[in-house]
């Protein structure tokens, strides 16, 4: 059950810093739900009755504890597992036991925490190979890039959209650990997804190329016309930033389902969630 935010009289946990405005999302059918899901693994089980709605033009944050579920969550939304126990729809379609490969070609796209390049291969090789699977070409790889101008014109614009322009010609492993999360969730967005669910995209990133990352993210979204952003972060001042709402999982269980400023109010929730004031990972 959804926790909702408590009269209890002690302090206010504070909020992190103020977040830009935020468009106004309206009602309209989920793009991606799970309906009573529970995943099981032996006798443990990671999530129980798990229910979660995200509408397009939503940005979505999932945080909570280690051990909470955030993964497993995750997992079942991309179709790398399938549930014990429930219903997972994209695009109003049940999605359980489909593999991340035809939800990709579906509008489905998502990033890991860890970085997934090729360290040999050339910005624009890596993003080209993510192009030429949505264009349905075939290219071999490690032979030289095609001399195809629709496959060159979409690299260049989506290395644009990233601020990469400039690395174009750049081996990927010579490139900055900022540079190199861009470049892998570039690589997602030039699958043409309208849904995307970013795992950790700051994680390794230095604290002052935090926001800068975020911030080129959210708009290459918006220009490219991705739809639904789903984050599962632990920088409690990047969720608060760019959330319209906050999805917290404790135990396996939706402990919360609030905007930003009703969920940083509740001393609750952030005593279970990130275990004392902001600043400290969840």
């Amino acid at each position: 059950m959804t926790h909702q935010p408590t009269s209890n009289a002690s302090p206010r946990a504070e909020a992190p810093k103020a977040a830009p405005p935020r468009p106004i999302v309206r009602a309209r059918s989920p793009l991606i739900e799970t309906r009573s899901v529970c995943k099981n693994y032996g006798a443990f089980r990671a999530l129980e009755d798990v229910s979660i709605a995200v509408r397009e033009g939503e940005f979505v944050s999932i945080v909570g504890p280690n051990g909470a579920g955030k993964t497993t969550l995750v997992n079942l939304l991309t179709g790398l597992l399938v549930p014990t126990k429930g219903e997972v729809y994209f695009k109003g379609r049940n999605i359980a036991g489909v593999c991340p490969v035809t939800l990709a070609t579906q509008g489905m796209a998502r990033t890991f925490q860890l970085v997934q390049i090729f360290p040999e291969l050339t910005v624009a090789e890596t993003i080209a190979t993510a192009v030429i699977t949505r264009q349905g070409k075939r290219w071999r790889l490690l032979s030289p890039l095609p001399q195809d101008a629709q496959i060159a014109t979409r690299v260049a614009e989506i290395a644009g959209m990233f601020g990469l322009s400039s690395r174009l010609a750049t081996l990927s492993r010579l490139l900055s650990q900022g540079e190199k999360k861009l470049l892998d969730v570039a690589s997602a967005f030039a699958l043409d997804p309208q849904l995307i669910l970013l795992d950790e995209p700051t994680s390794g990133v230095s604290t002052a190329e935090k926001h800068a990352v975020m911030t080129t993210l959210v708009g290459a979204a918006r220009a490219a016309g991705v739809q639904a952003i789903i984050l599962v972060e632990h920088d409690m001042d990047l969720v608060a930033a760019y959330s319209h709402r906050i999805i917290a999982l404790s135990e396996g269980r939706v402990l919360a389902d609030l905007p930003p400023e009703e969920f940083f109010a509740d001393p609750v929730i952030i005593e279970t969630v990130v275990g004392k004031r902001r600043g400290v990972s969840c």
